[in-house]
């Protein structure tokens, strides 16, 4: 059965919502595509977000990010609601979450290392020779080797992309981590050691993560709630065991279809 925001079970209500979302409406057009969806981000949570392929899923985050235009509801981050602060108070939020687009969204004509560095030349006055310096620190971070970071993105596999946007997202130490289906178009293998790398960055710097994911794999092996969108709202909200005890139609499919199967018995 579906949870509603005011029947959680009261554990929840004693943890911290970094992002409160509620009623919200999105649409374009006479397509309303967000329906008073409501959701909360707990601190230190990685939050998997799965739906039907284009119900919805990467337009919250952009909402989120105020990317697109909300037509209703409010939206609040670290408790702060970003349609009442000021443009200054505003970034001062912006500083505090990093973003990695689904196809990376690098600069092609930048470098790697300038890549990194671009949020901290917005934001921070910074030397540099610092500058360069921390771009090499959170280049190491995310797994990439060095000589990594003179390269074009044009010169970089679809795994090295990943990894750069990464390293991007961490430049200014971000408390929370939007990730926009961050193993799409990565071999097995590769989306396998990308989850390990998340949840350990995930670990190690208190990270809160935002996952908007269709990999099963993602979700039963880094992910400790997943929220599922359907009909522009949520549908289903737990731990992995809920979802797989929903009897949401889509739900079910999802979590026991054909492709299901394998991950669930790993």
């Amino acid at each position: 059965m579906l949870q509603t925001l005011s029947d959680r079970p009261h554990r929840d209500r004693h943890r911290e919502a970094v992002i409160r979302v509620r009623d919200l409406k999105v649409g374009f057009g006479e397509r309303l595509v967000l329906d008073g969806l409501g959701l909360d981000v707990y601190r230190g949570e990685i939050l998997g977000f799965v739906g039907p392929s284009g119900q919805g899923k990467s337009v919250l985050t952009r909402a989120i990010l105020g990317l697109v235009p909300k037509r209703a509801g409010s939206i609040e981050v670290f408790g702060e609601d970003l349609d009442a602060v000021s443009g200054s108070s505003r970034r001062a939020v912006e500083r505090r979450w990093g973003v990695l687009f689904q196809q990376g969204a690098l600069f092609s004509a930048l470098t790697v290392r300038q890549n990194v560095q671009v949020p901290m030349r917005e934001y921070l006055g910074l030397s540099e020779r610092l500058l360069d310096e921390l771009a090499m620190l959170k280049i190491e971070m995310v797994g990439l080797k060095p000589d990594a970071a003179d390269k074009l993105p044009s010169e970089l596999s679809g795994g090295m992309i990943k990894r750069a946007s990464l390293a991007r997202s961490l430049a200014l130490d971000p408390e929370i981590l939007f990730l926009d289906e961050p193993t799409s178009g990565l071999d097995p293998i590769g989306a396998g050691e990308f989850d390990d790398l998340i949840a350990t960055l995930q670990r190690t710097l208190g990270l809160t993560v935002f996952m908007v994911t269709h990999d099963l794999d993602s979700l039963y092996t880094v992910c400790d709630r997943i929220a599922a969108l359907g009909e522009g709202r949520i549908i289903a909200e737990g731990p992995i065991e809920d979802m797989l005890a929903s009897d949401h139609p889509w739900v079910r499919a999802y979590f026991h279809g054909k492709r299901a199967r394998a991950v669930a018995g790993q």
